[in-house]
């Protein structure tokens, strides 16, 4: 089996992270209406999600979630429609900003993972950390993977024999 074969297609690549933005998107909406699941209030969620205590009010989280969804439409409009398209540059710096984006959250991770408390709250307690080591992080880091593999330069059609 060639490397290649061992690669998610560009579509099935962009559906992941698609799937993962949008998720994320949905729970910053829900989190609008004051819900604070699955924390048991919005210190408890902020310290969670953040290491941070952060306000959890509309205008903080939907902005939040509008950029997840459209990054979630950059990345699988960049998968259907290619580079060649008329939008395809714009497709392509919007699928490449969300690949950066998740990767300096990925690294800064494994920062914290490794010990380092830049910009974090003694108070998140360890729930951050755990969550950090075992959810964000790589997901983070597989979601830039992903996301590069979509913006990836397309095969050179076969040549007719």
């Amino acid at each position: 089996m060639t490397p290649d074969r061992l690669l998610p297609t560009r579509r099935t690549a962009a559906l992941a992270v698609a799937a993962v933005l949008t998720a994320d998107g949905l729970l910053h909406v829900l989190w609008s209406t004051g819900t604070t699941w699955p924390a048991r209030d919005a210190a408890s969620l902020s310290y969670a999600v953040l290491g941070i205590d952060a306000p959890f009010t509309p205008p903080v989280v939907l902005p939040l979630a509008a950029a997840l969804f459209g990054g979630a439409v950059l990345v699988t409009a960049r998968a259907r429609l290619g580079r060649s398209h008329r939008l395809g540059r714009l497709l392509q710096a919007g699928t490449l900003a969300v690949a950066c984006g998740t990767a300096l959250r990925g690294l800064a991770g494994l920062g914290w993972a490794a010990g380092l408390r830049t910009g974090l709250d003694a108070g998140a307690g360890d729930t951050f950390h755990l969550l950090n080591r075992s959810l964000y992080t790589p997901l983070c880091l597989l979601l830039a993977a992903a996301a590069l593999r979509v913006a990836a330069r397309e095969d050179a059609p076969a040549r007719a024999r």
